[in-house]
């Protein structure tokens, strides 16, 4: 298990809730994700949101999949949208998609989603006319990098507050995104420099996953602890996703703060789950159902920091 570096501050915490409070209190997250052969990447995403507090949870997901996506949990509600003739989500779907985000407190776009031209029209069009706090992840990130020459797609809505669009690549996206190589794990301080120059020129909150997670809007910046190599996995990121979502939907954290706090409690799940099962054998949906205990840890101040 990943042990905490004192050269860094402490991480938040949720307050207390409220004995009046209800779902509506804590607020909504409307995911978007799903494809035909993906319908688990936004399931594992939607469950983390519900897990890690949030009110409602919606999902949003091609037509094709509703039932699958419907049946795994029954506590988040779906939204049937067009889709193509490959089970993606298709152009259409953006005046649903946009409906719907009226309604809600935070979004995640991105798990399972897949690619092709019409759903990077999407992805682009939708993000300009966002500007309620989204984590945007996996395909979506994707979606952004124009090629050739990769460079990142012009985002409207990202000249807001950097709280309003969350990035959160891995070293393959990163490089994608930026149109040059990530810097390798070992070099730590090039990776903080790389990651804090992208935040400032997009005015974006990323989230550099790796090794030691860097988290940063370009001024502000916060390196990740907890978390260990059986989190190589895949949905890890998923429920991740799920789970920033969750946090900045109940708006009782600046959303740097949220964000923060939902990296270390991936982490720190996914170190719990290593305890049990051991590393190689730790899975999206161990870390998941890690998720209440990881809360338990931290609320009873047996964490280290970020």
């Amino acid at each position: 298990m990943s042990r905490p570096d004192s050269k860094h501050t402490s991480i938040p915490s949720l307050p207390r809730r409220s004995r009046r409070g209800h779902k509506g209190t804590y607020g909504s997250v409307l995911g978007i994700g799903g494809s035909r052969g993906m319908a688990g990447a936004v399931v594992l995403a939607g469950r983390a949101a519900l897990l890690t507090g949030a009110g409602l949870v919606r999902l949003a997901v091609p037509d094709p999949i509703l039932e699958t996506v419907a049946g795994y949990c029954p506590e988040y509600t779906t939204i049937p949208c067009p889709a193509d003739e490959a089970g993606r989500f298709s152009l259409d779907a953006l005046e649903t998609l946009l409906t719907h985000a009226e309604h809600c407190t935070a979004l995640f776009l991105g798990p399972g989603l897949g690619r092709s031209d019409k759903l990077d029209q999407l992805v682009s069009l939708f993000l300009q006319k966002i500007s309620k706090p989204i984590v945007v992840d996996a395909d979506a990130l994707n979606a952004l990098v124009v090629p050739p020459g990769i460079s990142l797609r012009s985002i409207p809505g990202s000249l807001n507050s950097p709280d309003s669009l969350i990035m959160t690549p891995h070293a393959g996206e990163f490089a994608r995104l930026r149109g040059e190589k990530t810097p390798p794990e070992e070099d730590m301080e090039a990776r903080k420099s790389a990651a804090q120059e992208f935040a400032q020129q997009h005015n974006v909150l990323l989230v550099l996953k790796g090794h030691e997670t860097i988290i940063t809007d370009g001024k502000q910046l916060a390196i990740n602890t907890t978390g260990n190599p059986g989190m190589a996995t895949g949905g890890s990121g998923d429920v991740l996703t799920g789970m920033t979502a969750g946090l900045m939907a109940q708006n009782v954290l600046p959303i740097f703060e949220a964000v923060r706090l939902a990296i270390y409690l991936h982490g720190l799940a996914g170190d719990i789950a290593a305890e049990q099962l051991g590393e190689a054998s730790v899975t999206a949906t161990a870390i998941l159902e890690a998720i209440p205990k990881a809360f338990h840890v931290s609320s009873r101040g047996k964490h280290g920091s970020l």
